[in-house]
């Protein structure tokens, strides 16, 4: 009941219950959840766990939750922050419906998509950005960088010599220095914030997309031989058991590899391989996941979305870039 939220009994009960469930009723009851509509008016579950202080709920959380929700038709007193959360919900739906005709377009939600990833980046610089900027001086060079990454490492060398550490360190920091002078475009060993972000995020700037394609390629290129193997290509995403047959879905990547990564039948990728995989030219992010999210939340096929019908699937929203997932519903209106 809502005044039991306050002695928390229900979430230990929560608690127990995915203790003892195995993983097959778990999914089983993950599916019953899945088709049973949620009354009418309902706030997003996502809500419900980014606005309970000290719950931390598990997706199979949020799941019991649901299933209480749609038994129950309501769990009112869940937190005192649940009507901000739905305020904010709103907002963002209103902000992405740019002129304001009362629709979300697909290319509303594209434009609203790509604005959301460049936020995400330039904010993730600037809270970085004081660790490594130590003289103050508004500019990181690739000394502050490295004293500040590798710096223990560098000045206790001892510590590490038996260790795994040791080997990441030896490949990574000469790694990170190719890295940092690929994005030091006027070549003076110091990063401007616009610099330190093609450093961070390579794979969002031009001149930076071979950087991204070579660190790909040693990755995972386990036999040095310069080139990704359909079995090292199969090793970045899935590890064999021993004497165990590969599952249906491995099976499906190898035939990806043969038919469509595999440009020129030589049985392995080269660097020009790997850029049209990683990087391809003719495919947009955003595009792709706008149209995704219009196709599963247009409820009466008309290529556009009410309000209404983006908060009734609000759920994956909040799964996607559009809410930055999720992160956008702690935010203030002015921050988004």
């Amino acid at each position: 009941t809502p005044a039991s939220w306050g002695a928390r009994p229900l979430t230990w009960c929560l608690v127990l219950l995915k203790s003892l469930a195995p993983p097959s009723s778990t999914f089983e009851f993950a599916t019953l959840v899945s088709r049973r509509p949620r009354p009418p008016g309902s706030p997003p579950l996502a809500c419900i766990c980014k606005q309970t202080p000290g719950l931390g709920l598990c997706w199979f959380e949020i799941l019991l939750l649901d299933w209480l929700w749609r038994t129950n038709g309501r769990v009112t007193a869940v937190s005192p922050g649940l009507e901000q959360c739905l305020a904010r919900s709103r907002k963002i739906v209103d902000r992405i419906d740019n002129d304001g005709d009362g629709f979300v377009t697909t290319e509303e939600l594209k434009t609203w998509i790509k604005r959301v990833q460049k936020r995400y980046i330039y904010d993730n610089v600037a809270k970085v950005w004081k660790d490594y900027d130590r003289d103050k001086d508004d500019k990181i060079s690739w000394e502050e960088y490295k004293q500040a990454t590798y710096g223990y490492y560098l000045g206790n060398p001892a510590e590490f010599q038996d260790s795994s550490d040791h080997h990441t360190f030896k490949k990574m920091l000469p790694r990170d220095e190719r890295r940092f002078k690929a994005a030091d475009r006027d070549g003076d060993q110091t990063a401007t914030r616009e610099e330190f972000t093609a450093f961070l995020h390579p794979e969002e700037f031009e001149h930076m997309k071979e950087i991204v394609v070579l660190e790909t390629l040693e990755d995972i290129d386990k036999n040095g031989d310069g080139f990704v193997d359909q079995d090292e290509y199969i090793a970045d995403m899935f590890s064999h058991e021993e004497n165990g047959p590969e599952p249906d879905w491995v099976l499906s990547e190898r035939e990806q590899f043969t038919e469509f990564r595999d440009l020129n039948k030589d049985g392995k990728l080269d660097k020009d391989e790997i850029r049209h995989w990683i990087l391809p030219q003719d495919y947009d992010h955003a595009q792709a996941e706008a149209r995704h999210l219009v196709y599963e939340s247009d409820k009466n096929k008309d290529e556009k979305l009410t309000k209404e019908e983006i908060l009734e699937n609000w759920n994956m929203f909040v799964g996607s870039q559009a809410t930055n997932y999720g992160e956008d519903l702690t935010k203030n209106h002015d921050e988004l």
